[in-house]
């Protein structure tokens, strides 16, 4: 796609909102509708790399979402194995760093393992990077956070606290997305999101396409970005 007019996010985060009401609405099993997003990550990813943004930062499954049906996680389980076998290493071999934040261990160990052999592989001056939130929550990265730095002792400053957080060496993110229609971040970069445009839409996560990014980009550009500045 077209890069939108004016500034674009440096990285862009989206809250991948909305697949089981996408199946929920064609009569369709949610399994479906996860498997339906997980074929919007692919083209997404894609649009973004070709609107010149450098990183995207997705969040695809919250610590919160661990208390699902067993039923339900297993089938996200397959599609991380196969997203993981299939797309992420293809993604590398063209110039992409994928990247995990979160927790993997309460993951199944052979998901963890495929997650964590791809991010080995991938170069860290690559030209797009890729940021998956898995098991991720942002307070719980705050809590950890705080408690590497305590071990390491001495005075906490912000600058030296955001060494400590999965998210050290990645900008925070610019813009953040949510589809779905929900108005909230649902502990997603709590620290990172402080100066963060905030986007919502009610477009459900498989059918944000190609247009409707560029919708939110166009409203990005628009906007006057402060910092608490007059």
């Amino acid at each position: 796609m077209q890069s939108a007019p004016g500034v674009l996010p440096v990285n862009l985060g989206i809250i991948m909102d909305g697949n089981g009401r996408w199946a929920k609405r064609r009569f369709l099993p949610r399994s479906l509708g996860h498997d339906a997003g997980m074929k919007r990550i692919v083209k997404l990813v894609d649009s973004v790399r070709a609107a010149g943004i450098k990183y995207l930062t997705l969040y695809a499954l919250s610590t919160e979402n661990l208390s699902r049906p067993q039923e339900e996680l297993d089938g996200l389980y397959v599609l991380f194995r196969r997203y993981f076998e299939e797309y992420a290493p293809r993604l590398v071999e063209s110039d992409v760093e994928i990247r995990i934040i979160g927790d993997l261990s309460a993951l199944p160990q052979d998901v963890a393992e495929k997650m964590t052999a791809v991010c080995a592989r991938s170069k860290k001056d690559a030209a797009f990077h890729l940021v998956f939130a898995v098991n991720y929550g942002g307070r719980a990265e705050i809590v950890r956070a705080a408690n590497l730095a305590a071990e390491m002792g001495g005075k906490v400053t912000e600058e030296n606290f955001s060494r400590f957080l999965y998210t050290w060496g990645i900008p925070d993110p610019d813009m953040i997305i949510r589809t779905g229609g929900e108005l909230r971040l649902s502990n997603f970069l709590l620290w990172q999101s402080a100066y963060s445009e905030l986007y919502f839409t009610d477009t459900l996560f498989p059918d944000f396409d190609e247009k409707e990014l560029g919708r939110a980009l166009r409203e990005y550009a628009r906007r006057n970005r402060r910092f608490g500045r007059v």
